[in-house]
């Protein structure tokens, strides 16, 4: 072949692939800046999954760092008592946080500014007051209490200090996302806060500080009030520019009204996600709680992809609900169930086949949980196949009956804990997470079919005619 065609040919195919790389990049430059709601959701979702992917790094780093220099029995102790400050932080809002991705469009859409405005205020000072509240409780029952352990008291009581600032950054974030500013909701509790713990351990390493529980716990708390007073501040100017000055209304016994059967599902599901940690630490010691919680950890990634999709999509369906507009609504639903199913089984396939090596890096001894990364994943596939599906629920005046799925979820995890767990440890109590995982799902694709009338699974059903 002559030298004239084969650079004739080398031309034609590097024209061909900048032509690709052109149309590509119109349509991403197209996508980027397509208001759509579909769009929007697409660009919220990404945005907090990789958010949520970068703090999964980050505190994936993090917990491994902290198991090799604390060691499984001080390293068990903290995650022990953080699990518990993720259970009761949440709860502590009572449901108000999620549940401003309804009142927030609710406002908004019909107009009332006074009641808009009364919310983002009045909603942040309430829950600052309930994490207070919640926070006397535990620091009361940790000292009156003889059933704590001496060495978790003044982790608890730790514990009990951040609880105000925890539950105002669940409300902070719910705020922010119903305004799709995803990384203002994501970023300083995700991404911030888990930097700042690294540092300071890694100092406190360095310079031969403690490296026990309460070093630890005393610096996700320090770093907690931080990161969530600074997002205060970036949230205000941005609700200033977004809502005009004026009158506020504080509808509190709507809000309660609405909020509390959230509050309920939020229990339901918060205790389902913990419940396996809460109930291990009643029957062995905080070096197998340690080796269960990086198994778990490992799969976090899996989880984070339901969260984005659920944080970017919950407001649209409530939208589309208010407006009543049924083909969105499906459409949307759809879409969700697939952005949640597919990469959840990606990731857990792959979590599979490398999370033997990668339990093995928070040192010796916790390989001893990579059996559990392939239990607890039928679960998180079964939960992936419906989607967002209690999102849609809660979002469309659903609540009671999403609580009583995560209830008997939630009693199905319990018992199978209370009867696994005596029997066959870490091991026993990730059996009963994934099967009750499953329960779930299968009750949420059956509610929201008969409720609903939409199919929230991954294979839709064919279309007549």
């Amino acid at each position: 072949m002559a030298l004239s065609e084969i650079d004739h040919g080398r031309g034609a195919r590097t024209s061909r692939l900048a032509g690709l790389a052109g149309r590509l990049a119109s349509r991403l430059a197209a996508w980027r800046h397509d208001d759509s709601d579909r769009s929007v959701a697409q660009r919220s979702a990404g945005s907090a999954f990789l958010i949520r992917v970068a703090s999964a790094g980050i505190v994936f780093v993090t917990q491994i760092l902290l198991a090799r220099w604390m060691g499984r029995f001080e390293f068990g102790i903290y995650v022990s008592v953080w699990a518990w400050a993720s259970v009761l932080g949440p709860l502590a809002a009572l449901g108000i946080a999620h549940a401003a991705q309804r009142f927030i469009p609710e406002y908004r859409l019909g107009g009332d500014l006074d009641g808009l405005r009364g919310f983002l205020s009045g909603s942040r000072w309430l829950c600052f007051g309930l994490g207070a509240g919640a926070g006397a409780l535990v620091a009361a029952a940790v000292l009156v209490s003889d059933l704590v352990p001496p060495a978790f008291v003044v982790p608890f009581l730790v514990c009990a200090a951040i609880l105000p600032v925890f539950t105002l950054s669940m409300m902070q974030d719910g705020i922010a996302r119903s305004f799709d500013w995803v990384n203002l909701a994501l970023v300083p509790l995700f991404v911030v806060q888990p930097v700042m713990i690294l540092a300071v351990m890694g100092g406190l390493k360095l310079f031969d500080g403690p490296m026990d529980a309460v070093a630890a716990l005393v610096t996700a708390g320090v770093a907690m009030w931080l990161v969530t007073l600074a997002q205060t501040l970036l949230l205000g100017r941005r609700l200033a520019g977004a809502v005009p000055p004026g009158r506020r209304r504080h509808d509190l016994r709507h809000w309660l009204a609405v909020s509390l059967p959230v509050f309920v599902v939020d229990g339901f599901f918060l205790l389902l996600f913990y419940v396996d940690i809460l109930v291990l630490q009643l029957y062995v010691d905080p070096r197998e709680v340690a080796i269960y919680y990086a198994a778990s950890k490992t799969l976090s990634l899996v989880h984070f992809i339901s969260f984005a999709v659920g944080a970017a999509v919950a407001h649209r369906f409530s939208t589309y609900h208010v407006t009543g507009e049924r083909e969105k609504l499906e459409g949307f639903i759809a879409d969700a169930v697939r952005w949640t199913f597919w990469p959840t089984l990606a990731f857990g396939l792959l979590l599979i086949v490398l999370g033997k090596p990668i339990l093995m890096l928070f040192g010796p001894g916790f390989e001893a949980g990579y059996p559990l990364i392939a239990i607890i994943m039928i679960g998180l596939i079964a939960r992936g196949a419906v989607g967002p599906a209690e999102r849609l629920l809660n979002m469309t005046g659903q609540q009671r009956l999403c609580a009583v799925v995560y209830a008997v979820a939630l009693a199905t995890n319990l018992t199978l804990c209370v009867v696994l767990i005596p029997r066959q440890g870490i091991f026993g109590a990730a059996w009963a997470t994934a099967g009750a995982v499953v329960v779930e799902s299968l009750l949420l694709f059956l509610v929201v079919k008969r409720r609903l009338g939409l199919h929230a699974f991954v294979w839709q059903p064919r279309r007549r005619g």
